[in-house]
């Protein structure tokens, strides 16, 4: 893979599980502009300051900014993307990881409510990162690679699911959620090639392999 020179990362998710560990993977690896984002402010501080006590440790001059985000609303992510611009004048890595997974319920047992607080987490709130992340790319030129090889003008992945290709009993909506994710990936892959945007998906097992906290729908969750 090429690492982008200068490059800025953004992760959504960052607060636990596979979207913490991507961001500090990020730090690992050198990018020195970072940004998250959770709706879990106390457990996103945590995660940040991870990452600044691996600056100090690594004589490294990391920036890395904590936005609390409710990726479900369209607002929230307009001050997401527009405060990382305002802070660090582009983004070039997007990872779209924040995501719940559904109680135990079979299709007659489920409420709406329930599937919207899915969907408008797993793939809405997907789809506007993305869409987000998109428009700005196509303003930004492309940074030069770490090892001479053509760059781009950034690189979105998505994480998706095994149960959106496969299924699971029970789970209805979150397989239809990531099953979504993942044709949406094809499709932005397909459409921005050509602007030298990458757009991929990553298809992980669901917990407990990959256990995050906020990944479970339970009733104080939904609208009162």
């Amino acid at each position: 893979m090429s690492i982008f020179k200068g490059g800025v990362a953004l992760v959504t998710g960052a607060a636990s599980g596979i979207g913490r560990a991507t961001a500090i993977s990020f730090a690992r690896e050198r990018c020195l502009r970072l940004v998250l984002a959770d709706r879990d402010a106390d457990k996103l501080k945590d995660t940040q300051k991870t990452i600044n006590d691996m600056s100090k440790n690594q004589n490294q001059n990391i920036q890395v900014i904590a936005i609390p985000t409710d990726i479900s609303k369209e607002k929230e992510i307009e001050n997401l993307y527009n405060t990382t611009i305002e802070k660090f004048g582009r983004v070039d890595y997007v990872v779209n990881g924040a995501g719940v997974l559904s109680n135990n319920k079979r299709s007659h047992e489920s409420t709406i409510e329930e599937f919207d607080l899915i969907n408008n987490v797993n793939y809405r709130g997907c789809w506007l990162s993305s869409r987000a992340a998109i428009r700005q790319m196509l303003k930004q030129e492309p940074l030069p690679t770490h090892d001479g090889r053509p760059g781009a003008r950034g690189s979105i992945v998505n994480v998706a699911s095994q149960l959106g290709v496969v299924g699971r009993p029970a789970a209805p909506a979150y397989c239809g959620s990531k099953a979504a994710v993942i044709s949406m990936t094809r499709c932005d892959a397909i459409d921005y090639s050509k602007d030298l945007i990458r757009v991929n998906a990553v298809c992980g097992y669901p917990p407990p392999v990959n256990r995050a906290p906020l990944m479970y729908c339970c009733d104080a969750d939904l609208p009162k």
